[in-house]
């Protein structure tokens, strides 16, 4: 086990924390745009990546086992061994976002409840789909909307703990905590419900 109090007894970084946490919102914006214009463009890459879903919810999947690592390392005062799964999260989380971007980035969204895969969710698919479809909107608009808010938190609770802010860190994990949770997980939830209309 590693001294708990070697890491907490650390002198912060100010100025370092002060640009990475400038980097966290500047790359957070950037993201942000992208993701909101794959709604809008498609690029032909001339591969087909339609196989990039499954991915995608095992990169989410690893990332929550990595969080929860994280979490119980944390209260056991296992800090190495928490840097190493919160390492493994946000590797695992670049991973997906990478793989989001290249999936979302060139392929046709795919609609809950379009049996006939057209684009459309006629009368009669919505009927069929039912509650299941309302269900389904619920889970990925909290985990869209999570994700897009969360990110630039997420990336200065990072840098707060990189740059030995531990009580700051700790503070602002107790709220950004459940949430990067949250996201990682409903991530394969959205993916199981929409599969059967891949």
């Amino acid at each position: 086990m590693v001294d708990y109090r070697k890491y907490i007894q650390r002198e912060p970084d100010a100025v370092k924390q002060k640009k990475l946490t400038c980097v966290a919102w500047v790359l957070s914006v950037l993201i942000f745009l992208l993701v909101a214009m794959m709604g809008r463009y498609k690029i032909d890459v001339g591969l087909d990546l339609s196989f990039l879903p499954p991915v995608h919810a095992m990169l989410n999947s690893l990332v929550t086992i990595c969080l929860l690592v994280a979490f119980l390392s944390i209260k056991n005062k296992n800090v190495t061994l928490h840097k190493r799964a919160i390492g493994g999260a946000v590797v695992f989380s670049v991973l997906f976002l990478l793989c989001y971007v290249a999936y979302h980035g060139t392929q046709q969204e795919v609609k809950f409840g379009d049996v006939d895969g057209n684009g459309i969710v006629d009368e009669f698919e919505l009927a069929k789909a039912g509650v299941a479809r309302t269900v389904y909107l619920l889970v990925l608009a909290s985990h869209i909307l999570l994700a897009a808010i969360s990110l630039p938190f997420i990336l200065i609770t990072l840098s707060l703990g990189y740059t030995n802010h531990f009580a700051r860190h700790k503070k602002m994990a107790r709220w950004v905590f459940p949430i990067w949770l949250y996201v990682a997980a409903t991530g394969p939830v959205c993916y199981w419900l929409l599969r059967p209309y891949y």
